[in-house]
C-alpha cells in the first residue's frame, strides 16, 4: 500500500508533469486545428456543427484520462462522419447516438476478442483503395454545399484550398486549416462578403451540453436500423 501511492505520483509526474510547456503548446495548437476540422466533418455527417465541437472536446478530455499509445489519433475523422450522413439524413441525430454507443461496443467487444490482429493481413493495396474510395465520398458529399451558393463563395474556396496546400511550404509551425479559417474570416467581415457562416448551419448554445440517452425506441427495429452503421463504424474505427 506504501509502496504503490508513491509509484502512483511517480508516474502522474512522468506522464502529466514531466514537459508542460510542451504539453500546453501542443494542446493549443491541436485545439485550434480541430475546431475547423470539427466544424467540416459535422457539415458531412449532416449535424450542426456543435455536435463535431461538444464531441471533440470530451473525446480529447476521456482520451487523456484513460490514455492512448503511440500514433492514435482521437479526434473527428472524415471516414466516419461520411458513415454517419445516410442515417441522419434518414432518422435524425438521435439514431446517430444510439449507433455511436453501439459502435464503441462492437469495438470493445472487438478488442477483448483481439480482432484487430487480423489487421496485420490487411495488404496495402486494400488500405490505398480504402483512402481513395473515402476520398471520393466526402467529395461527392459535399458536393450539395456548391450548388446554390454565391460567386464570392466560391472564391473563397478557392482561396481556401490554396491556403491550405500552399501554406505548408512556408512553415509547418501553425496548421494551415486555421489560418485558412483566420484569413478568410478577416476577408469576409473587411470585405463585408457574402458568404454562409457557421451560425447559419445551427445555433451554437453558450452552455454545455447536458448528458442523456437517445431518445430512440428500445426495439430489435431499431436495432436493425443502426446496426449496419455501427458495424461500418466499429470496422473503420
Amino acid at each position: 500500500m506504501h509502496t504503490g501511492i508513491p509509484q502512483l505520483i511517480s508516474t502522474f509526474r512522468r506522464n502529466w508533469l514531466s514537459n508542460v510547456r510542451g504539453d500546453l503548446l501542443a494542446a493549443i495548437v491541436v485545439a485550434l486545428a480541430l475546431i475547423p476540422e470539427a466544424i467540416g466533418f459535422s457539415i458531412i455527417a449532416g449535424v450542426d456543427p456543435k455536435v463535431g465541437l461538444y464531441a471533440s472536446v470530451i473525446i480529447a478530455m476521456v482520451i487523456a484520462i484513460t490514455g492512448g499509445r503511440p500514433a492514435m489519433i482521437s479526434a473527428a475523422t472524415a471516414a466516419t462522419a461520411v458513415l454517419f450522413g445516410s442515417l441522419v439524413r434518414e432518422q435524425g441525430i438521435e439514431y446517430l447516438l444510439a449507433a455511436t454507443i453501439l459502435a464503441g461496443v462492437i469495438q470493445m467487444a472487438a478488442g477483448f476478442a483481439r480482432v484487430g490482429y487480423i489487421m496485420r493481413f490487411v495488404s496495402r493495396s486494400v488500405m490505398t483503395g480504402f483512402v481513395n474510395a473515402l476520398a471520393i465520398l466526402i467529395f461527392m458529399a459535399q458536393l450539395p454545399e456548391l450548388i446554390g451558393v454565391s460567386k464570392q463563395s466560391y472564391a473563397m474556396i478557392a482561396a481556401g484550398l490554396a491556403i491550405i496546400y500552399l501554406f505548408p511550404r512556408i512553415t509547418r509551425l501553425v496548421p494551415s486549416p486555421l489560418i485558412c479559417i483566420l484569413v478568410l474570416t478577416v476577408a469576409a467581415l473587411v470585405f463585408k462578403l457574402d458568404t454562409r457562416i457557421v451560425s447559419d448551419l445551427g445555433e451554437l448554445q453558450n452552455a454545455l451540453p447536458s448528458l442523456l440517452v437517445p431518445n430512440v425506441p428500445f426495439t430489435l427495429e431499431t436495432l436493425w436500423i443502426i446496426l449496419p452503421t455501427s458495424i461500418a463504424v466499429a470496422a473503420v474505427g
